[in-house]
């Protein structure tokens, strides 16, 4: 069953705190959601995902559904079991894969025919088939089918992305109608642009139609962060208030705090898993990239405060080590810590919002960036 209800609200921004149920756990908002594109998240044990405090993860559906497959899937009575993962799990649709890795990929009205990046084998996805996927991996929260342009984009390109998305999210919802059991929830996508009468024009459209929650695509695309983060300020306001706000893809600390503050519940990024793999780590007072010389005999851990696997048991000097030797035990300590500090960055935000405290959270946030020298 799914059910969001707002807890807390800030008195001096849009901040808000709130609790989703779902069949296979409690999701508290505002939350960071580890990437799991391939069933996984890049080196980690679902184990580990849980000791970091990982209260959902995602999955793809363009990924999953060329490999493994959905009959391999369902075998395991969904994604759920085939990856030894019990809390709740959400899928996107994989619209953005399509336009961005499939090749030679057609749109028409009935939706979007591609070839696998994998072996070139040719498929149509359709809002549909979109659905019919994310019920095959038992999803939590689905996504639906949406038209992902790049940025820049004409406003010509906007609006046809625009009208075809809200021409999906409608089958999608129709379909999901046929197989929902009030097990999962299905969000729609609004698109737009960087046109702020077309975000408008989306949000009224989907919400017209009616979805458990509301995400914002089509952001941190290569837009400048200024532009993406008033697209956010303008669409945030205009999505229901009683249903979940995610804004997709977007994550570094700086945008995560500021996008909280205008009203974001959820967020998702592969900004933690890939930078730890190039050596960045981050920390309350800013990123350190450990191939640095000066941490070649630090017997320091990434952050004196943090409780995280990584931290309590090695040095920067020994995970400099590992990364300038490649050995793979770097990409997966550096990962534990990255994801553990995102999750529990996010946490303590959701505790300023609960105690009415936001705004001076966010002044020291600021201000421990501002004052750090490694």
């Amino acid at each position: 069953m799914f059910d969001f209800k707002v807890t807390a609200q800030s008195s001096d921004c849009r901040a808000r705190a709130g609790v989703i149920q779902t069949d296979h756990g409690v999701i508290e908002t505002p939350i960071f959601m580890p990437v799991g594109t391939l069933g996984s998240v890049k080196s980690l044990s679902p184990e580990e995902l849980v000791e970091a405090g990982a209260q959902i993860i995602l999955g793809n559906t363009y990924h999953l559904y060329l490999r493994p497959g959905c009959d391999v899937i369902d075998k395991f009575d969904g994604l759920h079991g085939f990856i030894h993962w019990g809390r709740p799990i959400l899928t996107d649709s994989g619209g953005f894969q399509v336009f961005s890795l499939a090749k030679l990929a057609k749109l028409s009205e009935e939706g979007v025919t591609f070839q696998s990046h994998i072996d070139g084998s040719k498929h149509l996805l359709t809002p549909e088939k979109a659905i019919e996927i994310q019920t095959c991996l038992g999803s939590d929260i689905m996504m639906c089918l949406d038209h992902c342009i790049q940025y820049p984009a004409t406003r010509e390109q906007s609006l046809t992305a625009l009208e075809t998305t809200t021409k999906w999210a409608q089958r999608c919802k129709q379909a999901w109608r046929k197989t929902a059991n009030d097990s999962n929830a299905l969000f729609g996508i609004v698109q737009g642009g960087m046109f702020k009468d077309l975000r408008l024009k989306s949000a009224d459209e989907l919400m017209n139609i009616g979805f458990n929650g509301y995400a914002i695509g089509g952001l941190s695309v290569g837009e400048p962060a200024e532009m993406m983060l008033e697209m956010a300020d303008f669409t945030l306001p205009l999505l229901a208030e009683d249903r979940p706000r995610y804004i997709m893809g977007v994550g570094t600390p700086e945008n995560l705090i500021e996008l909280a503050a205008l009203g974001a519940d959820m967020f998702d990024c592969v900004l933690p898993t890939r930078n730890a793999r190039n050596g960045q780590l981050f920390t309350q007072n800013g990123a350190i990239n450990i191939s640095n010389s000066q941490f070649k005999d630090d017997t320091e851990p990434v952050e004196s405060d943090c409780a995280c696997y990584t931290c309590r048991n090695y040095s920067r000097a020994y995970l400099r080590h590992l990364y300038m030797a490649r050995e793979l035990l770097a990409y997966r300590l550096n990962t534990i810590h990255n994801i553990y500090h995102f999750i529990n960055f996010i946490k303590d935000m959701r505790k300023a919002i609960l105690a009415d405290n936001f705004e001076a959270f966010r002044k020291d946030f600021y201000r421990k960036l501002e004052n750090y020298s490694v």
